[in-house]
């Protein structure tokens, strides 16, 4: 049976017209504030013939036989946990700053002075490495939860 313009539309049925407002804005065929106005007048109508006046002036868009994206190349992973990356950057940051210190001492002093940065950055190192060999994986990306008909 066909659907005559007197009979009511459904959520389902304004949510497919507003798909069809978006594609026909991304394809610039119309500017966003005729995007704006049209989004506003869809919600607010109840009839299939108010969703067809909507739509009058634009060519049919097929949404089921649209072309494929170009994939995004995924973001590079190092398969760490991003905390311990953050751990490794602090442990760097400041085995750098205790270095600096032992080499500027050593050279105010005229003579070489023990190398105790190893005291602050070898234990901590050592923790370190532990935790990224045995430690847990990094988390997965959340899924995003899928639409109920």
């Amino acid at each position: 049976m066909a659907n005559s313009p007197e009979m009511r539309a459904s959520d389902a049925d304004r949510d497919r017209v507003a798909a069809i407002l978006r594609e026909h804005t991304a394809q610039g065929r119309i500017t966003m504030d005729e995007f704006n106005e049209r989004l506003e007048q869809l919600y607010q109508s109840r009839t299939y013939g108010e969703l067809a006046k909507l739509t009058v002036d634009l060519p049919d868009v097929d949404l089921r036989n649209r072309p494929a994206t170009v994939p995004q190349s995924p973001a590079r992973r190092t398969g760490m946990h991003p905390g311990m990356r953050a751990a490794w950057g602090a442990w760097a940051s400041a085995s750098g700053i205790n270095w600096v210190i032992w080499l500027i001492v050593s050279l105010t002093s005229e003579h070489l002075i023990y190398p105790w940065p190893l005291w602050v950055m070898g234990p901590w190192g050592v923790i370190l490495l532990i935790s990224t060999v045995f430690g847990s994986p990094p988390p997965d990306k959340p899924k995003k939860p899928k639409k109920l008909k």
